[in-house]
């Protein structure tokens, strides 16, 4: 039974490796940073920061960053990469947040199933 259970493991583990073994490199993405909220229209029209800029408010600030900030920390926003269209969820939300509004070059692998990023590392366009 031991042998069985052993065997499965050691199989298991090497479909693993042999998943990841297909994408050696990361691939390079290039857009902005912003926030979920904005950038998949959950309180958006234009998939923008349009409509939280105009508010009469004012809590979401006066820029694209100020309102990411905003829709992340009071709106349970979390950080995207906005590009041509098409909106990545990032794996790690630690790195993103120097460049909030800005835009990128982040490098990291895809998950086309989910369409999220993990992110290996992002520097300013």
């Amino acid at each position: 039974m031991n042998r069985i259970v052993v065997l499965g493991a050691v199989w298991v583990l090497s479909l693993s490796f042999a998943a990841y073994a297909g994408e050696e490199e990361p691939k390079t993405f290039r857009g902005e940073i912003s926030d979920s909220q904005c950038a998949l229209n959950v309180h958006s029209l234009t998939q923008s920061h349009q409509e939280m800029l105009k508010s009469k408010s004012g809590d979401a600030g006066n820029t694209p960053a100020s309102c990411s900030q905003f829709c992340i920390v009071h709106m349970g926003g979390k950080f995207v990469l906005a590009s041509k269209g098409h909106v990545y969820h990032l794996d790690n939300q630690d790195l993103p947040r120097g460049f909030v509004g800005e835009k990128v070059k982040l490098r990291g692998f895809l998950d086309p199933k989910t369409e999220t990023i993990h992110v290996v590392d992002i520097e300013a366009e």
